[in-house]
């Protein structure tokens, strides 16, 4: 009889040791899911860097970015002292029109992605949560919306009310309403069935709180991952109106402005064009890697919820 606890731990310990390793490989799975690694971690720095040049660029040690040197057109760069990414074909330091620059294309992007990320995800939460003829209604006018086509649209609003800030921001935050609706429409349709929200509904909940507090915090998480994506596409097409004419008027910097300035040249001052188009390559990138790693981490997130 006196044997029997030690036979009894002899037989529990493999099974015990067995859970353990589990639990520890489970343990270990959660922690490499949590790591952002790399590919998050040095294009959010890259952003960071950017964002900090663009808001205080006031206050940075820049020449100022009209300037013009004569003694230094198209001067390449580390050619001089001063102009350490050198000049463009007026003079005008680059590395100090590129920070100002970016001024332009954050603030189309992010105003831009803003507009769109909140009037879409009202609408994706309308029709996802209402259904029937609500979500008819909605779709077909999203679809409308998306079979414009974009481009022509943003050059019309440029022609027709001048290519400023504000115009440029708000027209293409409307063409980013549809993309915002439809994230915002499909996470709404998986939540509109869970059983917090049929616990709400047979409490007599009003539609509104259930909206408000029971779907929309489980809504907005991967809409915001998404918005990051579509900052970038916003840069993007900025760049692509700078380069056209039809955004911000010269000489106010622009990225997209500045690679059309030097598109002329390439052959004898390729930088002028370069230097600017490498910029904004960089902070595109950025975005997508970083957008692209918070949603796989949010779909982690919920798979391990289930």
């Amino acid at each position: 009889m006196a044997d029997t606890p030690l036979q009894d731990q002899s037989l529990q310990t493999p099974q015990a040791s067995a859970q353990d390793q589990e639990n520890r490989a489970a343990q270990e799975a959660a922690r490499k899911r949590g790591r952002f690694g790399l590919f998050f971690w040095i294009p959010s720095a890259w952003l960071g860097f950017i964002i900090f040049c663009a808001v205080f660029a006031d206050l940075l040690p820049l020449l100022p970015n009209d300037e013009m040197d004569f003694l230094a057109l198209a001067a390449p760069p580390m050619a001089t002292e001063e102009h350490f990414l050198g000049t463009d074909l007026q003079g005008r330091d680059i590395l100090s029109r590129i920070l100002y620059g970016a001024r332009v294309s954050l603030t189309v992007g992010m105003v831009a992605t803003a507009i769109g990320m909140t009037f879409g995800l009202m609408i994706g939460l309308l029709a996802g949560y209402y259904r029937g003829r609500v979500e008819t209604a909605i779709t077909l006018g999203l679809d409308t919306l998306l079979a414009l086509p974009g481009l022509v649209v943003l050059l019309l609003a440029s022609v027709i009310f001048g290519g400023s800030l504000t115009i440029v921001s708000v027209s293409l935050g409307i063409l980013l309403i549809p993309p915002f609706a439809r994230i915002s429409r499909a996470n709404t349709l998986n939540f509109a069935q869970r059983e917090f929200v049929v616990a709400a509904k047979a409490m007599g909940a009003r539609d509104f709180r259930i909206i408000v507090f029971e779907i929309l915090p489980n809504v907005v998480l991967p809409v915001a991952a998404y918005a990051l994506v579509l900052v970038a596409l916003a840069i993007v097409i900025e760049g692509a109106l700078s380069f056209l004419g039809l955004s911000v008027p010269s000489p106010t910097p622009s990225w997209g402005g500045m690679i059309a300035e030097g598109r002329e040249n390439l052959d004898d001052s390729p930088h002028v064009s370069f230097i600017p188009a490498i910029f904004m390559f960089l902070t595109v990138l950025s975005f997508n890697l970083v957008g692209d790693t918070l949603r796989s981490k949010l779909a982690d997130l919920r798979e391990s919820a289930l």
